[in-house]
């Protein structure tokens, strides 16, 4: 992407719609990079809980893992679940990124490069806590898409996105189906958006402070790079708890989950059966999937705030 310049002084009056317009646009552009990766890492969570039932597991490691799911469903398959995935992009991480600034706003927040660091976390954990919460649906679509081991010539087990929604609606409900899983997801998204946003903001902004790097593309390579380590190792344990849950089988009549009951009893029972390691499976393939969607995000998201005249993050 050519170089834009970024814009100087008092920023033109930008609407909330455009604001959100641009974050959906750039957390889809990077999942778009992230998707294998995503992929993987949603096989390696849901795996553990075989392998934790005594079943060997059939993804022994992040590359072999990726050479297994081309062999076995050809490249298509490590971009199984991209509609859901870039629809949730183009809802809930368009909330969680565009609500952001505004929210910091409210809380006071006046000048970007002097704003207290408890401010951004309470602003990102609340636009991050609504985005999920919001966008549950097509969270939960993803995850259901991503973890199909059906290969070439098998029923998937939803044969499209809009399909999914409207049998996972009739065999399970809005609140039950739909919905199901949506306080780990909008405990995910608090804790994502609490840790990468803020990351963000402050280690760019602190680097701008003390005249280490100046306003540009090596700037936010560096302070996305390390705001999506953070973020993956505060929210991985909250990721495996929240693809378990969509994941599980439910009973038929009750529309409650055949293995988990709930997001706590979740937590201890992979605490119980798999150790507190459980809580880390598939961090290299979350890193690895969240560090590059972070980086590409910041970086396309800074370019189209500069065109249409907003100020830098």
């Amino acid at each position: 992407m050519p170089s834009v310049a970024m814009s100087e002084g008092a920023p033109a009056p930008i609407g909330l719609g455009t604001k959100l317009v641009l974050a959906g646009t750039s957390c889809m552009c990077g999942q778009s990079v992230a998707n294998p990766m995503d992929v993987m890492k949603i096989r390696l969570q849901i795996q553990g809980l075989a392998v934790a039932e005594g079943a060997q597991p059939k993804y022994t490691g992040m590359l072999s893992g990726l050479g297994t799911i081309v062999r076995e469903e050809g490249v298509a398959g490590l971009y199984k679940g991209i509609k859901p995935a870039l629809l949730r992009e183009g809802s809930y991480s368009a909330l969680r990124m565009g609500l952001y600034e505004p929210i910091k706003e409210l809380l006071g927040a006046t000048d970007p490069a002097n704003t207290p660091l408890w401010l951004k976390i309470c602003a990102g954990g609340s636009a991050g806590a609504l985005g999920g919460a919001i966008a549950n649906p097509a969270d939960l679509i993803k995850v259901r898409m991503q973890g199909d081991l059906a290969t070439p010539g098998q029923a998937p087990r939803y044969p499209g996105l809009f399909a999914a929604f409207r049998m996972i609606a009739a065999e399970e409900g809005v609140a039950n189906g739909l919905y199901r899983g949506v306080g780990p997801t909008a405990s995910r998204g608090m804790l994502l958006t609490a840790a990468q946003l803020p990351a963000y903001d402050h280690i760019k902004h602190t680097l701008i402070n003390i005249d280490v790097l100046p306003e540009g593309k090596p700037l936010h390579f560096v302070s996305s790079f390390a705001a999506g380590f953070i973020a993956v190792g505060v929210t991985n344990p909250v990721d495996v708890v929240k693809t378990r849950i969509m994941n599980q089988q439910v009973c038929p009549e009750t529309k409650v989950g055949l293995t988990y009951k709930s997001p706590i009893d979740c937590l201890a029972k992979v605490v119980r059966s798999e150790g507190v390691a459980g809580l880390y499976r598939g961090f290299w393939p979350s890193w690895l999937r969240l560090g590059p969607h972070t980086v590409v995000t910041f970086l396309v998201m800074e370019q189209l705030r500069a065109l249409v005249g907003m100020r830098a993050i």
